[in-house]
């Protein structure tokens, strides 16, 4: 249950990752590095940096956790703590930008049911994950992830909460509604033996809702303490990608009703086009559609999108990086074909700040608890679930009317 400072104050943060490092971060860890960010962090008043535990990383082996790389993030709650940062501890990832990345003992030859590139070992390997939803191997796999995790974590006051994913539904699907379901009761009665007091939550995909995936946020209601979900632009289908600043706060509204939880909005913020150096024609054809914004638009988008999550209740928003990526990563993923992913950042690569930072900094996170208005909402969940593209299109056309 949300205190009356946590509904009346929303937080606001970013992803994580290190500019230089990126994803490989773990690997190749510097201490010093993170001091710069999570002081910078601090300055610019961020409340709360997700922070993800890269799947092969932490757990190199099927029956091993990496010590080191346990002591690791113990070392960024503490720089975090010291700062007056929470940090949101993500497990098992798992997929992102478009990448899985998988230890080598979740892999398994067959063909994946959606197609992302897969990492493992240093490289992009052929093969797919193997269902976490239905092995149980993996299953106490993960349980005992969660227990070296919690354990090296224990009563830290710089952890905020526990997430369960990075878009797990990208990653593989669960064969069934009571698989998911049995998942979830395991690895939530896991986390709560070795620590109950923490709120948990799950990272879903904006894509979940319009496809209406298993888990869907009533599967995830009964596990978790509140939602997470990705917001990027483009969603939902109809928006006026990538400027609607309404889209945003209209997915988070439909995962409260379809769920009955609080919701986090993560990933949220636009790409921006780089001042130096310059595009080249290849990384033009490689963004395709996707659009990279000026800073300024970036600025504008990010505040206004604040503002009416923060006038609606939300719990939070994340942005979707905290720094542009160096050009050092730009020929390896996700960023070697992800050419957005290196300019999605608050901060610049030389930690100069952007316009959207700068405005972090002075947003006003303290809120009046709001009376919410659902008169757009003229169907029942059960209803949704039976044709949810054609829903949330129709719906979102009322919500704007209203909004």
């Amino acid at each position: 249950m949300e205190s009356n400072d946590e509904k009346n104050r929303m937080l606001v943060g970013a992803n994580y990752w290190p500019s230089a490092k990126g994803v490989y971060w773990w690997k190749d860890f510097e201490i010093a590095t993170v001091k710069r960010d999570l002081s910078l962090a601090a300055e610019y008043r961020f409340d709360l940096l997700r922070v993800f535990q890269l799947w092969e990383d932490f757990q190199p082996e099927i029956n091993r956790v990496s010590v080191p790389a346990l002591k690791n993030l113990v070392r960024v709650a503490d720089l975090a703590g010291d700062r007056g940062i929470k940090i949101l501890p993500t497990f098992f990832c798992g997929h992102m930008s478009g990448v899985n990345w998988l230890p080598s003992w979740m892999v398994e030859s067959g063909k994946a049911e959606r197609e992302f590139p897969l990492f493992s070992m240093g490289m992009i390997r052929k093969g797919k994950a193997r269902n976490m939803y239905s092995d149980r191997e993996v299953w106490k796999a993960q349980k005992l992830l969660i227990h070296e995790t919690t354990d090296a974590l224990q009563g830290h006051p710089a952890v905020w909460g526990w997430d369960l994913g990075n878009q797990p539904s990208v990653l593989v699907a669960p064969p069934s509604g009571d698989s998911a379901r049995a998942w979830f009761e395991e690895m939530v009665t896991e986390l709560r033996r070795w620590n109950s007091s923490l709120p948990i939550t799950w990272a879903m995909d904006s894509s979940d809702l319009e496809e209406g995936r298993i888990p869907s946020p009533k599967d995830l209601a009964p596990y978790c303490d509140f939602l997470s979900l990705l917001v990027r632009p483009g969603y939902p289908k109809g928006a006026d990608a990538p400027m609607d600043h309404k889209g945003p706060l209209f997915l988070c509204l439909m995962a409260q009703w379809l769920g009955a939880k609080g919701v986090l909005a993560i990933d949220l913020g636009l790409p921006t086009e780089p001042l130096l150096p310059y595009l080249t024609e290849g990384d033009r054809k490689k963004l395709g559609s996707t659009r990279l914004v000026k800073e300024a638009e970036a600025e504008r988008y990010l505040e206004s999108s604040l503002e009416l999550l923060k006038g609606h209740g939300i719990k939070g928003a994340l942005a979707r990086s905290f720094f542009d990526y160096d050009s050092s990563l730009w020929d390896r993923p996700p960023l070697k074909d992800g050419v957005a992913e290196r300019y999605g950042g608050l901060f610049r690569v030389d930690g100069s700040a952007k316009p959207a930072a700068r405005m972090i900094r002075d947003f006003p996170r303290e809120r009046k608890v709001p009376e919410l208005s659902w008169d757009w909402v003229d169907i029942r969940p059960e209803e949704y679930s039976h044709n949810p593209q054609a829903q949330i299109s129709r719906l979102y056309r009322r919500f704007k009317e209203g909004v």
